[in-house]
């Protein structure tokens, strides 16, 4: 007897019909219909605790009388100002419905059926996902420790490679890479596999020994940087995303996005957010401080963490992370289970204001005693 359910299994692509789609934190509103709770601190989604810069609110309110009209397909204005700003070339440019709609395009341009994908054990969720949609194969490489092995993503290579997607630092982990290590790898990977280096987070990085991707475009024709204005610029709503590279791949790029990709305010809010440094600087700040705050608290619990280098940490509950999970919830607190990266043991707590932090602090304080007494 047919499946009821599954009507169109024969026609759908193979490759389809086993993907698990990516999962986002779970929203305020969501939780506010589950238990009906007023004190809400969501700390699951890296999103800027301090919003968005007032000079992009200001920007994109004075042009809402522009709703029924088409934005600029080629963003103009947009990559002009980008351009200017990495000092960069607007044709080595691509703008995407944030940056996952281009870490998408990527493997949709040079992967297909019978190629390989390679990318890091607790590496973002969407780059297995890039490579099943095309019908590639993933080749997920044992993480060392919880960061990228470089090394053994370089001896994962062979003829059928066509993609190796890395992040810098790692989401979900927070964990970067030096200088040395990085250029260990980009020298001795083959001219014709691409090299994708997100760089979703650089803005949170202070490390000195960070190697900034931009630093070796020029030198590495087959290297993109895949960077995002939804963290440190406070845009993640207005979805906007960006790739750096050379222009014969951009324009590969450019030739597959939708048109009208990004949508008319994204295009006004980037020009905006980029004069206003001085907001990314406050954003990076606050963050720093929350970490603190936070992994201080972690510690003084005897929480093991990831160190981190981005807007976020992990910290390591054991057998207790699902019960934990959910009494944090109870208490109006959200962060995000990392069950779905093999991660079944740990939760990434986003770095919030510092009231938002010390709810979680006060909630995740009260759950371990309840679970402590419980255990007695």
């Amino acid at each position: 007897m047919t499946n009821p359910s599954c009507l169109f299994c024969d026609q759908v692509q193979p490759q389809i019909l086993g993907i698990h789609p990516y999962v986002p934190g779970k929203p305020v509103s969501e939780l506010q219909r589950e238990l009906g709770l007023t004190r809400i601190s969501k700390l699951a989604s890296n999103e800027n605790p301090l919003g968005t810069s007032p000079k992009v609110l200001a920007a994109v309110q004075a042009e809402l009388s522009e709703m029924a009209r088409y934005p600029d397909g080629a963003a103009f204005e947009a990559k002009a100002a980008l351009a200017r700003f990495l000092q960069v070339k607007t044709s080595q440019i691509a703008l995407g419905n944030g940056s996952n709609e281009l870490l998408e395009l990527v493997a949709r341009v040079f992967a297909g059926p019978g190629d390989e994908v390679v990318y890091s054990q607790y590496g973002f969720a969407v780059y297995p996902i890039s490579a099943q949609v095309v019908g590639a194969k993933g080749v997920e490489v044992k993480a060392k420790g919880w960061a990228h092995d470089l090394a053994a993503m370089l001896a994962a290579v062979t003829d059928k490679t066509k993609i190796i997607y890395i992040a810098n630092p790692n989401n979900p982990t927070g964990t970067v890479f030096g200088k040395a290590e990085w250029e260990a790898f980009i020298s001795q990977v083959p001219k014709q596999v691409v090299v994708v280096l997100d760089e979703a987070y650089l803005e949170y990085c202070d490390d000195a020994d960070y190697p900034n991707g931009l630093d070796y475009i020029e030198r590495y024709p087959n290297l993109l940087i895949s960077r995002t204005f939804s963290k440190a610029y406070g845009l993640a709503a207005l979805r906007v995303g960006y790739m750096v590279g050379c222009e014969e791949i951009i324009q590969y790029i450019n030739q597959l996005r939708a048109p009208f990709n990004i949508n008319y305010y994204a295009q006004v809010a980037v020009v905006q957010a980029l004069q206003d440094q001085d907001f990314v600087a406050q954003s990076v700040a606050e963050n720093k401080r929350g970490m603190q705050q936070i992994c201080s608290a972690l510690s003084s619990l005897e929480i093991e963490m990831i160190p981190s280098s981005g807007n976020f940490v992990c910290a390591h509950f054991g057998g207790k992370t699902a019960e934990v999970n959910r009494l944090l919830l109870q208490k109006g607190v959200i962060v995000r289970p990392l069950g779905g990266y093999g991660m079944t043991e740990t939760l990434r707590i986003s770095i919030g204001t510092a009231e938002e932090n010390q709810h979680f602090i006060e909630a995740l304080t009260a759950v371990l005693a309840e679970l402590s007494g419980a255990a007695k």
